[in-house]
């Protein structure tokens, strides 16, 4: 079990735009592997790598669906539509949250772990937590997209819907 430092917000690397992954080795499955348990044991959705420290065009997300785990290496949003606003967090911005508006579906093209292009289509919060971890790889931060800020107390209200 390889628990990453997640890095914390103010940090350069946070707001830098990713360059993409050109290697599709072991050393990026190992990363993927690495990533998934570190997003895990910090209670997360998604991470992306500029959130442990790397600026590379890796993101992943598992919102314990019938997706599973999604890696998404290169990743480009191809399609959008509708509108959704919810609740959102970021491990490296912890205790902070916020209503953010999201497209409520996405088509994404991404590469795997072999370097294989996939689309994705996603909608609701799994096209919200993709759109998130995206947003990273672009070097942009939830908080610049945060349209009000909820505290404890009103978080308590939101889990209970």
């Amino acid at each position: 079990m390889a628990k990453l430092p997640i890095v914390m917000h103010p940090a350069e690397i946070l707001e830098t735009k990713c360059k993409p992954v050109l290697d599709f080795d072991r050393n990026l499955k190992k990363l993927i592997k690495d990533m998934h348990e570190t997003m895990i044991e910090a209670d997360g959705v998604g991470l992306a790598a500029p959130q442990i420290g790397l600026n590379l065009q890796v993101a992943i997300v598992d919102i314990e669906d019938d997706h599973g785990m999604i890696p998404l290496i290169n990743p480009e949003i191809i399609e959008s539509s509708g509108e959704q606003l919810g609740l959102e967090g970021c491990l490296s911005f912890p205790g902070v949250y916020g209503e953010v508006k999201r497209f409520s579906y996405v088509k994404v093209k991404a590469r795997d772990l072999k370097g294989r292009y996939f689309i994705i289509e996603a909608e609701d919060f799994l096209a919200r937590a993709i759109q998130h971890e995206i947003d990273h790889l672009q070097g942009i931060l939830f908080i610049s997209k945060v349209e009000k800020y909820v505290d404890e107390k009103e978080l308590e209200r939101y889990e209970q819907v």
